[in-house]
């Protein structure tokens, strides 16, 4: 790690080194636009491990081979004049949404009759999940660049971007992990899961090449919060397009599981025709203290394992789950 820093530091600055330059991954941390107000870092005070030499840090996902985007004319946003109409009349960006009751709001007491708006709007926790959304496994719906209402829309807080610090660190016994430098609030956004969007063909090579097939499966995350074999969409029919952060991807890719975890990751919805390459966003579930390891469940709660550790021929195959956590299930999967 130390070789690494000091390669970084005193060498990639020099004429004729684009090409390390590209390859460093303490350079591409710092090419984030986000990198002043909100920097990456890495750090190792374990071993003398590095990142992968061959995994790159992005700022977006990328399509693979085979995978589209929603064509123009399909595309479509809100024509709000304001972030207050997106909130209290007939946002087009949440047209899926029931009408809520009228409810107070939670900062300043005003009365609104407002669609199911995912966020608070008001005070200290403005840009916040509510506490119905973070409880479930519903989607966010946001406004987004085609919409009419503005940047500030408070209903863009995935669309604006990771606003925290974060640091990539390395355990003593799970690899790499990531943490914070400030203190997190329940219902905050920390960043998306980003990666190589591949078709349902593409994951299942890659999972036949991998050596270790459930190795695989801890960086491949599938987009099927849509599925649905009766859609119109026939982009939602079939098998979902997955996302494979393995060889290039955000900080969150470093993040860690565990059964009893602090983070929870939401399908975020902008723009309606883009269903099938929905994000995957990850929002904090409680108060976590500044240094605390971020951690979210692979598998959602979804936990055939103890079925499957019965059956012996199905344990040896198991992959053991080293979280630690006192609700630890034994098994990812």
């Amino acid at each position: 790690m130390e070789a690494a820093t000091q390669q970084h530091f005193f060498v990639h600055g020099r004429p004729g080194r684009v090409a390390e330059k590209e390859k460093c991954h303490l350079c591409q941390i710092r090419s984030f636009t986000t990198h002043t107000d909100y920097p990456v870092t890495i750090t190792n005070d374990a071993d003398e491990q590095v990142l992968e030499p061959g995994f790159r840090f992005v700022q977006n996902s990328q399509l693979g081979r085979g995978v589209q985007s929603a064509k123009g004319e399909f595309r479509s946003g809100c024509d709000c004049q304001d972030g207050e109409d997106c909130q209290y009349t007939s946002c087009h960006c949440l047209q899926e949404l029931e009408e809520s009751e009228e409810e107070p709001d939670d900062e300043d007491g005003i009365i609104y009759r407002r669609k199911s708006y995912a966020y608070h709007s008001h005070g200290a926790k403005a840009g916040h999940l509510r506490t119905r959304i973070l409880e479930s496994r519903e989607p966010i719906y946001e406004c987004h660049e085609g919409c009419a209402c503005g940047p500030e829309c408070p209903n863009r807080v995935v669309e604006r971007g990771r606003k925290l610090p974060l640091q990539v660190f390395r355990t003593v016994d799970r690899g790499w992990g990531v943490k914070s430098p400030v203190d997190i609030k329940k219902g905050q956004f920390i960043d998306k899961y980003l990666g190589e969007i591949i078709t349902p063909k593409e994951a299942d090579r890659r999972r036949a090449k991998s050596d270790i097939a459930q190795r695989k499966d801890v960086y491949l995350f599938a987009l099927d919060k849509f599925s649905d074999p009766d859609s119109p969409d026939e982009r939602l029919r079939g098998p979902p397009l997955e996302v494979d952060g393995e060889f290039m991807s955000g900080p969150t890719r470093f993040i860690n599981h565990s059964c009893d975890p602090n983070l929870r990751i939401f399908a975020r919805v902008g723009d309606h025709a883009d269903k099938h390459i929905h994000d995957l966003a990850l929002f904090a579930i409680e108060d976590i203290p500044k240094g605390t390891e971020l951690t979210f469940d692979y598998v959602d709660g979804v936990d055939d394992t103890e079925v499957d550790a019965l059956d012996p021929a199905k344990k040896k195959d198991m992959t053991l789950c080293l979280c630690g956590s006192r609700n630890c299930r034994g098994f990812l999967w």
